[in-house]
């Protein structure tokens, strides 16, 4: 594993949304530049940059028409260089966003799968051998081309699924082809020439769109995991550096397929969404929320997983409803306590470290539909657009939060008190305890079913770290003989220990020495 891993936080960039430099309403690589000191200075060291290569944009660029090019909205293949550049003259790291499960139905290879005649793009996609017969428990697209056959897709009908095989075909479905039928290999070997290409560019890794769904009717994972095992071993014998994270939400089984990280999602079976986004959060102040279930099965995965990766636990991502959406005020800054106090490398969605919003009541933009309220664009400073773009408003990717709290890089940094600070600062702390980092492990003391505080002990070489985090607007205490010490940090009120049990007043979090 990639030794700045050990330290990493990560900035998540949407790229349409962060800032445009030539005035057309699109945010652009020449404005991540701008704005890379921003991003040092907040204290991460890392980025995870939203798909940016040619697409006609029907899913925000998960709907790749070429993995080699750019998409002109954002610059050329030489302005991504020099970002890579600038990105490591900082110390810092850049992952791209690799979709390798589908492609749009613009991409060559697509067009090429579509002709009747068999040709080397034929079984690039997971095709039926009758107009008639549409893959089971799949959507597809059929009719738009001379070839007989229905096109499996992902998600949306207009990204056809690439062919990586069946794990268990069905013998009564001929054109289900097993994982190591020529077509297949394949579409893997691409793959390997798309991630060699931006590797040798100077990017230092990939997280990984859809990462447990590429082989088919492999109900296990199995399949997949010997799939991306074979990936890691590429990368291991030409680019050992590389770094993988994986959008799978299993870290049982992404780890075990050579991903270095694994988030925890929206979907899926980590209740990460019990914790912020769900009718009663546990980081409301309300104090009616649970972090039992996401405990538990954060402690299984956290076994499995034998230390060998990372579980990382986003503050969110394009995909998902704004932190501040069901969080406010010192809500948010008890959840980034959390955030930056687990084990993994935390992930900040751009605009989360400022509070910013979601925006209600938009229209879809370019696949967003329910998601396009969390793509709102940056609000840098006061100038015109909040200092995202100097467009008129009416051209802009998104539309912003026009509500007049609305806060803003500038209004924050220039408040001591603000999440902005309050998020510096526990990156600080954490970067300065070995206990605090990726690595150092964790063991949960307190998380009772509908219950608070939680509480855990982060320990590495001989530091030990306790942990108390009390979202609710009550004092509460638990049962321990921890007598903790020397205070680290702390946000809301105090933690004591009084006649055997820890104390934690309303809305506090504070890590302690022990």
């Amino acid at each position: 594993m990639a030794k700045w891993l050990d330290n990493a936080v990560f900035y998540e960039i949407y790229p349409q949304s962060f800032k445009d430099t030539n005035a057309d309403g699109i945010g652009d690589f020449a404005g991540i530049i701008e704005k890379l000191d921003y991003i040092k200075e907040l204290g991460c060291n890392a980025i995870w940059l939203n798909p940016c290569f040619e697409s006609p944009f029907g899913d925000a660029g998960y709907d790749v028409s070429d993995f080699y090019k750019t998409a002109p909205r954002y610059g050329t293949n030489e302005d991504l260089k020099t970002l890579f550049e600038e990105v490591h003259q900082r110390d810092m790291h850049i992952l791209l966003d690799l979709v390798p499960g589908h492609t749009s139905v613009e991409h060559k290879w697509f067009r090429e799968s579509m002709k009747a005649e068999k040709n080397a793009f034929t079984d690039r996609y997971v095709w039926t051998d009758s107009i008639w017969h549409e893959p089971q428990g799949m959507g597809c697209i059929r009719g738009i081309s001379d070839r007989d056959g229905s096109c499996a897709v992902n998600f949306f009908s207009h990204q056809p699924a690439l062919n990586y095989g069946f794990y268990k075909p069905d013998p009564n479905q001929k054109w289900q082809q097993s994982m190591d039928d020529q077509g297949p290999k394949a579409t893997l070997e691409a793959m390997k020439d798309v991630m060699r290409f931006w590797l040798k560019m100077g990017c230092d890794g990939f997280r990984v769109d859809m990462a447990g769904s590429l082989v088919k009717n492999d109900e296990d994972g199995k399949g997949t995991i010997r799939l991306w095992q074979n990936v890691r071993e590429f990368l291991n014998r030409e680019f050992p550096q590389a770094v993988m994270v994986s959008e799978w939400g299993e870290p049982d089984k992404s780890i075990l397929g050579g991903f270095h990280m694994d988030f925890l999602l929206h979907f899926g079976p980590s209740h990460y969404n019990d914790l912020f986004r769900c009718q009663e959060p546990f980081f409301s102040s309300r104090g009616k929320g649970d972090a039992y279930e996401f405990v538990k099965k954060y402690e299984e995965n956290y076994k499995k997983s034998q230390g060998k990766g990372l579980i990382c636990i986003p503050s969110g991502n394009h995909d998902m409803d704004r932190l501040a959406r069901s969080l406010h005020g010192d809500e948010l800054k008890i959840a980034f306590a959390f955030l930056l106090s687990m084990p993994g490398a935390p992930f900040i969605y751009y605009g989360d470290e400022i509070g910013m919003r979601y925006v209600e009541n938009l229209h879809s933009v370019e696949g967003g539909y329910g998601r396009t309220g969390s793509r709102s664009p940056m609000h840098w400073n006061s100038s015109v657009n909040d200092g995202f773009s100097t467009a008129p408003a009416n051209m802009l990717y998104i539309k912003q939060d026009d509500r007049a709290d609305r806060p803003t890089v500038e209004q924050q940094m220039a408040d001591p008190k603000s999440l902005y600070h309050e998020i510096k600062r526990l990156i600080e702390i954490r970067k300065s305890h070995q206990a605090l980092l990726s690595k150092g492990e964790i063991t949960f003391i307190f998380a009772q079913k509908n219950e608070y505080p939680l509480a855990y002990i982060r320990r590495a070489y001989d530091e030990k770290i306790l942990v108390v985090i009390n979202p609710s607007g009550q004092e509460v205490s638990f049962a321990s003989n921890i007598q903790p010490g020397e205070n680290i940090y702390s946000t809301g009120g105090n933690i004591h220990f009084d006649n055997g049990r820890i104390i934690a007043s309303p809305q506090t979090a504070a890590f302690m020495r022990i």
